[in-house]
C-alpha cells in the first residue's frame, strides 16, 4: 500500500481533481430526487406547466453538470492510474534487472511476468475505480441519508437500520476475500508457468512423446484454479444479493411507512418518491461500492505480492573500483581462483569445491569435464553472475567483489551455452555487445567468428532481419553471430561457455585460430565437452564433480589425468570408428 502511494504522489493534483470532480457530480446528484419532489408536489398537484417545464430545464442542466465532471473526473482517475502502474512496472523491472541469478534463480520466471503483468494491471483497475468511487459512493450513501432526515426523521430511520447491516455485509465479504484472491495469483503464476516450460520445450515434449501427460497435468492445474475462482466468486458473488435483498426490504418499510404517513397528512406523495429515489441511489451506489471492494481486494492482493519482489534485494554487492583502474599487468594474473567453493541456494551440496588455478593475460584455458561437473558454474563466477560462498576469485589481481559489476562486465564478454538473439537486425544485435560500434568494427567480429560468409549472402547484409531468438538462422548460425556480438566489445577476457557445439570440427577450429590472432589478446576460456577443441590451449582444466580433477596441458593430462584420458579416448575412438 506504501508503494502505491509512494507512487501517487506523482501525480497529486491528478488525485486530488479526480475525488473532487466526482464529489461535485454526486453532489449534483443529491438535488435530483428534491426536483423531482417539487415537481410532482408542485407542477403536477397545481397542474402549473410552466413549473414543470422550468425544473424538467433544472434536471437537464444537472445531467449536464455531472455528466462533465463524470469525464472530467474519469480522465484524471486515469491519468494517475496509468501513471502510477507505468511507473510501478518500469521500477520492477530496473529492480529485477539488478537481482543476481540467485535470486532470479529463486524466485522462477513465470512468478515474475505474472507480476509484472497481470498484478500491475489489477492494481492500475484498483486505482483508477478508487479515485472514482472510494469518496463518491459512501458520499452517496450518507448523503441519501442525511438528505432522507431533511424530509422526514421517521421514514429515514429505515435508512438508519439498513445502512450498516450493508457495511457488515461489503466488509465482511472483502476481508473473507483478500487471502483467496493472493491463492488465485499464486495458481495463475503455476499455470503461466507450466504454459511457458511447454512452449520453450515443445520440441522435447513432442520427442518424447509426452503431449497426452503435458495436457492432464496442464488440465489439472487450470482445473484447480478453476475451482478456486469459482469459490472466490461465489463468496464475492454473494454480495450483490446481498445487498439487494437489504436495500429492497428497507423499500418495502420505506412504502409501507411513507404510505401510512401520507394517509395522515405528515408526507407529500412527491416527499415519498424522493425517499424511493434516495433509496434507490443507495442501492445502485453500493452495488458500486461492492465491485468497487473486490477490485480493491484483487489491488491489495496484487500490490502485496509485488513489494514481495521489492522487498528481495540482491545478494551481490555492487563494488566501487573500476576495472580499468587496474589496467592489464602481464606480471599478474589475468584469473585466479582461491579456494573457491560455490553452493547454490536451496542446493544442499557444493556444485565447486575448493578451486584453485590462475591464468596469465593472453593465455587460453579449456575447461572440460562430465555432465553436471561445474563447468558453467566455473565460469559464471568469473563475470560474477554468482558469488563464490567460500574463497576469492580474482580478476588483475583484486577480488571481483571489489569492482562495479557494470565496468566488470564490460570488459568481460561470456557467450553463454544457449545461443540467443534478439528481434532486429543483425547491426542491432552486434550493437548490444558496443553500442556505438562501426560497421568496420561489426564485420572484424564477424571475420572472427565465422560469420561474414553467410551474413553477406543475406538480403541487406548486417540489416538483414532476425526473428525473436533467432528462429530463422541455424543452430550455428546463431553460435557465431552470438560469438560475434561478444568480439565486438574487444574484451580482456572472452568466456566461450559451450557455445561453438554446433560447429563442425573445420569451423571451430578457424574460429579459435582467429581469436588468437586478436591484436588485443584476450584471456580466453572455453568451456567445451569436444577434447579436439581444447587440445591446443595453454592449460586445460577437468572437473570432476565439483572438483578439480587436473589442470595442465593436453599431453601432461593424457600422461597423467585418468579422468582426461576416459574423456579424450571415448572421443578419439568413435572417430576412428
Amino acid at each position: 500500500m506504501k508503494r502505491i502511494w509512494m507512487y501517487l504522489k506523482m501525480y497529486k493534483k491528478e488525485c486530488v481533481l479526480a475525488p473532487l470532480f466526482k464529489m461535485l457530480e454526486a453532489t449534483f446528484e443529491l438535488f435530483v430526487p428534491l426536483v423531482v419532489s417539487a415537481i410532482i408536489d408542485v407542477g403536477i398537484a397545481g397542474a402549473d406547466k410552466g413549473y414543470i417545464v422550468k425544473m424538467c430545464f433544472v434536471l437537464v442542466a444537472l445531467a449536464i453538470i455531472g455528466l462533465t465532471s463524470s469525464i472530467t473526473a474519469q480522465y484524471f482517475a486515469a491519468k494517475a492510474a496509468v501513471g502510477c502502474s507505468t511507473q510501478m512496472r518500469h521500477h520492477l523491472f530496473k529492480h529485477i534487472q539488478s537481482l543476481s541469478f540467485t535470486e532470479m534463480d529463486t524466485i522462477g520466471t513465470s512468478t515474475l511476468i505474472t507480476r509484472m503483468t497481470s498484478d500491475i494491471n489489477q492494481v492500475q483497475n484498483g486505482v483508477n475505480l478508487v479515485l472514482r468511487l472510494f469518496l463518491r459512493s459512501p458520499f452517496i450513501v450518507f448523503g441519501a441519508m442525511i438528505m432522507a432526515f431533511t424530509i422526514d426523521v421517521k421514514a429515514a430511520l429505515v435508512f438508519v437500520g439498513a445502512i450498516p447491516i450493508l457495511a457488515v455485509i461489503v466488509f465482511g465479504i472483502m476481508l473473507s476475500t483478500r487471502p483467496l484472491y493472493k491463492k488465485v495469483q499464486a495458481g495463475l503464476d503455476k499455470i503461466l508457468g507450466i504454459t511457458r516450460e511447454n512452449l520453450t520445450g515443445v520440441r522435447v515434449i513432442r520427442a518424447f512423446n509426452k503431449e497426452n501427460e503435458e495436457v492432464y497435468r496442464f488440465k489439472k492445474s487450470n482445473e484447480e484454479l478453476n475451482h478456486l475462482q469459482k469459490f472466490v466468486g461465489k463468496i464475492s458473488g454473494l454480495m450483490n444479493p446481498l445487498t439487494y435483498a437489504v436495500v429492497n426490504i428497507s423499500i418495502i418499510l420505506l412504502i409501507w411507512i411513507g404510505a401510512v404517513r401520507v394517509n395522515s397528512g405528515t408526507l407529500t406523495q412527491g416527499q415519498v418518491v424522493a425517499l424511493y429515489n434516495y433509496m434507490s441511489q443507495i442501492l445502485v451506489e453500493l452495488i458500486k461500492l461492492a465491485n468497487l471492494v473486490i477490485n480493491i481486494t484483487k489491488a491489495l492482493a496484487c500490490a502485496n505480492r509485488i513489494d514481495g519482489v521489492f522487498a528481495v534485494k540482491s545478494s551481490m554487492a555492487d563494488g566501487k573500483l573500476d576495472i580499468s583502474e587496474t589496467g592489464k599487468n602481464t606480471q599478474v594474473p589475468a584469473v585466479e581462483f582461491k579456494n573457491v567453493c560455490l553452493k547454490y541456494a536451496g542446493g544442499g551440496e557444493e556444485a565447486l569445491t575448493d578451486i584453485n588455478f590462475s591464468v596469465m593475460p593472453g593465455e587460453t584455458v579449456g575447461v572440460i569435464g562430465g555432465t553436471g561437473s561445474g563447468k558453467s558454474s566455473l565460469v559464471n563466477m568469473i563475470a560474477r553472475f554468482y558469488d563464490a560462498t567460500e574463497g576469492e576469485v580474482k580478476i588483475n589481481g583484486r577480488n571481483v567483489k571489489e569492482y562495479n559489476i557494470e565496468s566488470l562486465r564490460n570488459h568481460v564478454a561470456v557467450v553463454m551455452q544457449k545461443a540467443l538473439l534478439f528481434k532486429g537486425s543483425i547491426r542491432d544485435n552486434m550493437k548490444w555487445g558496443k553500442k556505438d560500434a562501426t560497421d568496420d568494427e561489426i564485420m572484424e567480429a564477424l571475420d572472427i567468428s565465422q560469420s561474414r560468409e553467410f551474413v553477406e549472402k543475406k538480403d541487406g547484409k548486417l540489416d538483414a532481419f532476425i526473428d525473436q531468438g533467432g528462429k530463422n538462422l541455424s543452430g550455428g548460425q546463431r553460435q557465431r553471430l552470438t560469438i560475434a556480438r561478444a568480439m565486438v566489445r574487444k574484451p580482456d577476457i572472452l568466456i566461450l561457455d559451450d557455445s561453438a557445439s554446433a560447429l563442425d570440427f573445420a569451423t571451430d577450429a578457424a574460429l579459435r585460430k582467429a581469436i588468437r590472432g586478436m591484436k588485443s589478446s584476450p584471456t580466453l576460456f572455453i568451456v567445451s565437452q569436444r577434447a579436439a577443441s581444447l587440445m591446443h590451449a595453454d592449460k586445460i582444466i577437468v572437473l570432476d564433480d565439483g572438483k578439480v580433477a587436473g589442470i595442465g596441458t593436453h599431453d601432461e593430462l593424457l600422461a597423467g589425468c585418468e579422468v582426461y584420458q576416459e574423456i579424450y579416448y571415448s572421443q578419439f575412438k568413435k572417430e576412428a570408428m
